[in-house]
């Protein structure tokens, strides 16, 4: 038997483990796979998409026979405790569309080895089709899985459900409630626990408990000290700026097919539907902090600056059960996440890891998480646990042993190297980070993005240092004919050297667009990351369709506009004002909002608009009440000021002058700007309104 087949052999074994029947003699999946056999799935569902060439199916060839597909625990740890699958596919959002379509993923459960996945990202992506309700610790932890990018865990206590990470929307987390209930008996729900601050762990919470029972106390809701702040923080300063970056890490464009999406590394995709927010009553502060609840002990890790600022593990004494939150799922994370956001400590994120190990890993008989699946045995979670510690210590270290030898932020991915050791593991593989991205986030951490070569202290920008490159390359003929050549050789890297420059310089040059689209494309097939292959795809589709219609912009939900203090909110209205039109300007505003009693002074100075807390101007040109109740409205786009003022809700006394000045040059930041030239839609998202805070929340999933 030839390497080449005994892996796709291995890979076809695997994926029938999954889809043997469970302890409860249910069928993991039976309902996802399309009655078709997948057959409508080998077709690319754009019409200039192009198949995996030969040069990327030798690629990929050689890829399958390095990976270790002799190792299947992942999927008999996967299917481990199946329950039941729920009679449907689809979950509704209460707005009417389609929140959640796991069906739309079932073609990866016919058996077949697609081309144009990566073989080891094609194994995560099957893994992650378990679909249902399972039972972690007999009669005491159960997981949902597939109702969402993440999984929501409830821990019987004595009377009622702990949820653990309650999703990214109300309607999912609700229809995963009510499933369990509905196989294991109606509990009602005495407390929830937000492992950290990104959206798929807190926004479904309205979905599993109602907030007065959190603000009476009767459920507990649990989260790291600095929760909220995270939580909001991280999404609004460049909110705009990461939601259309987004669209490439998440290939928001690409339809669910072996051509397009197959996977997000940490679970299928994110539900769209209803994104809530509610206050925790109960905060851990502690590095390790025990709170018993309804029965249930718990002891919280604080593991912030990992995979988020604020983040806390959990374990489980009585079941010697590790709650792993983000810190440690079927993949290694993003160092630095493709859709922007502040580089993480690697270094950090290893010894957290090691903390864990140390203190609940040497007795714990069960690990899970917010993302992937279980693993059981003290040996198991141990050698996972060692895997992902040495894995983000290695990138860390590695990665600054050649810096402090010369190597460069442009040069370390093409130097730093996994060990072998590493690579053999699959929990050490790097499905959602990118370990290309992320030795070149650790760089950017330690020593900035200047690589120290005075040619690239002051870049041009691409538009202008390109019309150059062609001129001196002969034109775009020449350009197009060599990356018509390196293309055909298979040189894919190359070709997209010298054709994103044609683009760049000549953006409705179509032959280079398509050109250029077809080595990403082929880069994409090859990409064992989701945010790798995402990006490539999507740049892809663009080249080749531009932005049908822009990005719909999404309206902030009540909750996540009352989670924002009003600081944060004023700090970005600095951060929209346009700083040309600023000139001059010069004036002083009192912010007072009675109903909480804040107090701030907002000064335009220098073209720059600066915020104050707790400090009112001795001569202000304009004091402004309004009580933070109404500002919400303002901040959601439902009302403006002139509105309040004229329904008696905010009062303006002195001189409105500095204020009307302010309002006339804020820019309204839409998510639907050009990455690559000529992809623009012809008709722009609606801007929002003056004040307005348009929902970026739904980033901070990873």
């Amino acid at each position: 038997m030839s390497t080449m087949n005994g892996s796709r052999l291995a890979l076809l074994l695997a994926l029938a483990v999954l889809l043997a029947p469970g302890a409860h003699g249910q069928t993991p999946g039976g309902l996802l796979v399309p009655a078709d056999g997948g057959a409508s799935a080998t077709k690319h569902f754009d019409p200039l998409g192009k198949p995996p060439s030969t040069f990327t199916i030798e690629l990929r060839n050689g890829q399958k026979a390095q990976l270790p597909f002799a190792d299947r625990r992942d999927f008999d740890e996967a299917k481990r405790g199946f329950i039941a699958e729920p009679p449907y596919t689809k979950i509704m959002a209460d707005a009417g569309h389609v929140a959640w379509d796991m069906g739309s993923y079932g073609w990866l459960l016919t058996g077949k080895d697609f081309e144009s996945i990566h073989p080891s990202l094609q194994r995560q992506a099957v893994l992650n089709m378990a679909y249902g309700l399972y039972e972690v610790v007999p009669g005491r932890v159960y997981q949902v899985r597939g109702f969402d990018l993440a999984n929501i865990s409830f821990i019987k206590g004595d009377m009622g459900w702990i949820v653990f990470d309650p999703l990214t929307a109300a309607e999912t987390a609700r229809a995963a409630l009510a499933f369990i209930n509905d196989k294991l008996g109606k509990r009602p729900v005495v407390g929830v626990v937000y492992s950290h601050s990104h959206v798929d762990h807190f926004a479904g919470v309205r979905g599993v408990v109602d907030e007065a029972d959190v603000v009476s106390g009767k459920v507990m809701l649990i989260a790291a000290s600095g929760f909220m702040n995270a939580a909001i923080s991280e999404n609004v300063f460049a909110g705009n700026a990461m939601s259309r970056r987004s669209q490439w890490q998440y290939a928001t464009l690409l339809q669910r097919n072996p051509f397009g999406h197959v996977d997000q590394a940490i679970g299928k995709n994110a539900a769209n539907g209803t994104v809530s927010l509610i206050v925790p009553n109960r905060l851990v502060s502690k590095d390790f902090e025990e709170i018993t609840l309804d029965g249930v002990t718990m002891v919280f890790q604080n593991a912030p600056d990992t995979e988020a600022p604020v983040q806390m593990n959990t374990y489980f004494p009585q079941f010697k059960a590790l709650w792993a939150a983000e810190v440690v799922t079927g993949t290694i994370h993003n160092i630095y996440t493709t859709r922007g956001a502040a580089v993480r400590n690697a270094l950090n994120w290893s010894k957290e890891i090691n903390e864990a190990l140390y203190k609940f890993g040497q007795e714990a008989e069960v690990m899970f998480a917010s993302h992937s699946w279980p693993r059981w045995g003290n040996a198991r979670i141990q050698e996972v646990l060692r895997a992902q510690r040495d894995a983000y210590a290695n990138l860390n270290n590695q990665t600054l042993h050649y810096v402090n030898q010369g190597v460069t932020i442009n040069e370390i991915h093409n130097v730093y190297e996994v060990p072998r050791s590493l690579r053999e593991q699959w929990s050490a593989r790097s499905y959602h980070g990118d370990v290309q991205n992320n030795v070149r986030g650790v760089v950017n951490r330690f020593i900035g993005h200047f690589d120290g070569n005075p040619a690239n202290l002051i870049p041009l920008s691409p538009k202008d240092s390109a019309p150059l490159y062609v001129e001196m390359m002969g034109g775009s003929a020449k350009i197009v004919a060599k990356g018509a050549e390196l293309i055909g050789q298979g040189k894919y890297l190359l070709a997209t050297e010298i054709l994103n420059r044609l683009v760049f310089a000549e953006p409705q040059n179509q032959t280079a667009r398509r050109l250029l689209a077809d080595a990403y494309e082929q880069l994409g097939y090859r990409a064992e990351s989701t945010s790798v292959r995402n990006t490539f795809l999507q740049g892809a589709f663009e080249l080749r369709n531009g932005l049908p219609g822009g990005a719909p912009p999404k309206t902030t939900g009540p909750d996540v506009i009352r989670a924002m203090s009003t600081e944060q909110w004023l700090d970005f209205v600095g951060i929209s004002m346009d700083p040309k039109k600023a000139d001059g300007m010069k004036f002083t505003i009192n912010l007072v909002t009675p109903d909480n009693g804040e107090k701030f002074v907002v000064e335009m100075s220098n073209a720059t608009l600066t915020t104050i807390s707790g400090f009112q101007g001795a001569k202000p040109d304009l004091t402004v009440t309004v009580n933070r109740a109404e500002l919400n409205r303002v901040m959601m786009g439902q009302a403006s000021f002139d509105d309040l003022i004229a329904e008696g809700k905010a009062k303006f006394d002195g001189n409105r002058a500095g204020f009307d000045q302010l309002r006339s040059i804020l820019v309204a930041f839409t998510p639907d700007f050009e990455i690559l030239p000529g992809t623009a839609p012809k008709q722009r998202a609606a801007p929002p309104k003056p004040f307005e805070v348009r929902q970026q929340i739904d980033l901070e999933i990873d």
